[in-house]
């Protein structure tokens, strides 16, 4: 995608934390500013032993995974939060061939995401995006109830997105609000950025978020394995419980170099039954 074919409106000299994820795993729908920010970000994390698109891949590996699970374990909703541009195996993909007519809803607020989802979806009844804004959880959930009956089970997916939240007690409240809006059977799919406290590179990290400054989003924040955690609270953790992406539910048994110390850790909870 040139400079030139950006929709009106879009500034394609911002970089996208969107258009950077698709240019990790491969895609071509991005602009020169995304390729130059996502270059910066992959050499940085070379230095300090990571390779940003392997952990892109892992990522996407878990949530192709999960949501497989889920929807084989009989769940027939899907509210997918950040869903990024669209790549191999979408969420309704997944889950609509495990069960046909399971009804799946998109949401983000970069408008490039928007128009491609808008035209892979054009024909697909049971699926939908829409647009909105993470930071206002509420009115997501009251958008999307037009579509999905939240009275009933429903996965809802946040992957690889609130670690461009820099404010830890706004993550937590917007994880509540998700949280509490499950009903029984219902499951919270995470993914989030880590990097392991001994791999160092204080440095290399603040340079990390200095590009990511640049980009639309504006921020990013790597968070531990306990803070991760903590946003299953309430619910029943699904064993391996909180893991590198790569490790969950994965029969792969090869080591993927270049994911020893950082990547993305991964969680996926389930909304016990009442009694």
């Amino acid at each position: 995608m040139t400079d030139e074919q950006a929709p009106q409106g879009i500034d394609p000299t911002i970089p996208s934390v969107a258009r950077m994820y698709d240019y990790y795993l491969g895609g071509k729908d991005n602009f020169r500013a995304d390729r130059e920010a996502a270059e910066a970000i992959i050499e940085l994390a070379r230095e300090t032993g990571t390779d940003v698109r392997e952990v892109a891949l892992a990522n996407r590996g878990f949530l192709i995974r999960a949501v497989r699970h889920i929807a084989e374990s009989g769940v027939r909703q899907f509210l997918d939060l950040g869903t990024g541009l669209p790549t191999q195996d979408n969420v309704h993909q997944v889950v609509q061939r495990v069960s046909p007519g399971s009804k799946v809803v998109y949401v983000d607020n970069d408008p490039i995401v928007l128009v491609h989802a808008q035209a892979l979806l054009a024909e697909n009844r049971d699926t939908v995006v829409m647009e909105g804004d993470l930071h206002d959880p509420a009115a997501i959930l009251k958008a999307a109830a037009a579509h999905l009956d939240l009275s009933r089970p429903v996965a809802i997916v946040v992957a690889a997105v609130l670690h461009f939240f820099p404010d830890d007690d706004e993550v937590a409240g917007v994880v509540s609000t998700l949280r509490d809006a499950l009903a029984p059977g219902g499951h919270l799919v995470i993914s989030h950025g880590y990097i392991e406290p001994e791999a160092g590179e204080a440095d290399k990290m603040d340079e990390a978020r200095g590009v990511y400054r640049r980009s639309a989003t504006g921020s990013v924040a790597w968070r531990d394995r306990e803070t991760v955690r903590g946003y299953f609270d309430g619910l029943d953790l699904l064993e391996p419980g909180i893991v590198p992406a790569q490790d969950w539910r994965n029969d792969d048994p090869y080591p993927v170099p270049g994911l020893a110390k950082g990547g993305v850790l991964a969680g996926v909870g389930r909304k016990p039954e009442t009694t």
